[in-house]
C-alpha cells in the first residue's frame, strides 16, 4: 500500500494513543470494500467504527479486532448476495 497511508495510521495511532502495529491496515480495506461494495458506500466507514468499537469493547487486542471484522464481513456479504 501506498506509504502516505502508512505514514497516516502511524500519525493518527499517536494521536489517538493506540497502537499503529495493531491496526491491520489490509483486513479493514477489506471489510471496507465488502460493506461498500454489498451495502452501500456510506457503509464503509461506519462498518469499521463500529468493528473498531466492538474490538475495543472486547479488549481492543488484534484477535478482536479480526473477530469483529470477520463477523461483519461475512455479514456485508451475505446482505450483497441477498439483494441480487
Amino acid at each position: 500500500m501506498s506509504e502516505p497511508l502508512d505514514t497516516w495510521i502511524d500519525v493518527l495511532a499517536v494521536e489517538l494513543d493506540v497502537d499503529s502495529g495493531a491496526v491491520d491496515r489490509d483486513l479493514l480495506l477489506d471489510l471496507a470494500r465488502d460493506a461498500a461494495h454489498g451495502i452501500s458506500r456510506p457503509a464503509a466507514p461506519i462498518t469499521t467504527f463500529m468493528v473498531g468499537l466492538a474490538a475495543g469493547l472486547r479488549g481492543g487486542d488484534p484477535a478482536a479486532v479480526r473477530r469483529a471484522a470477520a463477523a461483519a464481513q461475512q455479514l456485508a456479504l451475505e446482505h450483497g448476495s441477498s439483494d441480487g
